[in-house]
């Protein structure tokens, strides 16, 4: 679930799945990766040092499409991210997207159709083993750029038409045996 918390250009965010914030998108960003493990789960995704999802944020009513790549099958759509719909276990496949596992991954856009100043871009997983991290990264873009593309496919350098990196996220861990529970990102202006 991927959850966005606004207080003002367009701003289009792409995820690049494997398996403008309120200031130029250049500024440094703050990923906080919090994460419970299967002793310490819990329905509400309350972490130490990360808010628990929201229902109601700038997201919920956004545009989501994959521009490319596909949803793995056994999950839910795209709009998974947004609608503030929680798992209630650890393995809810229909209440969760992601993306085929060795298919090279997605690119999501989700347009959130109106001026807004982003404070966080905050996104939850849940999964008993090691299909619980999280691995992707955040583009986004003020639609501005003479170039600029609005659904690139994942052939097209997204620095060339108009987008720039906001985020890196991976919270695999090096021992996969570890992963499983619940993980929490928070993206925020450094």
């Amino acid at each position: 679930m991927m959850q966005t918390y606004a207080i003002a250009q367009r701003l289009f965010l792409i995820m690049f799945v494997a398996g403008s914030f309120a200031h130029d998108v250049q500024t440094q960003t703050r990923i906080t990766i919090a994460h419970n493990d299967n002793k310490s789960v819990n329905s509400e995704f309350k972490f130490a040092n990360i808010p628990s999802p929201s229902r109601d944020d700038a997201a919920t009513h956004a545009r989501v499409l994959i521009v490319d790549g596909e949803a793995d099958a056994n999950g839910g759509d795209a709009t998974a991210l947004t609608d503030g719909i929680l798992p209630t276990s650890g393995d809810q496949p229909r209440r969760n997207f992601f993306v085929t596992a060795g298919s090279g991954g997605a690119r999501v856009l989700i347009d959130l159709g109106k001026p807004l100043d982003i404070a966080a871009i905050n996104s939850y997983s849940w999964h008993p083993n090691s299909r619980a991290p999280q691995v992707y990264r955040v583009w986004g873009s003020d639609g501005s750029d003479a170039n600029f593309l609005s659904e690139p496919k994942a052939n097209v350098d997204l620095r060339t038409v108009g987008w720039e990196v906001i985020a890196t996220i991976d919270t695999r861990s090096a021992d996969e045996d570890q992963d499983g529970g619940q993980f929490g990102v928070s993206i925020t202006d450094e």
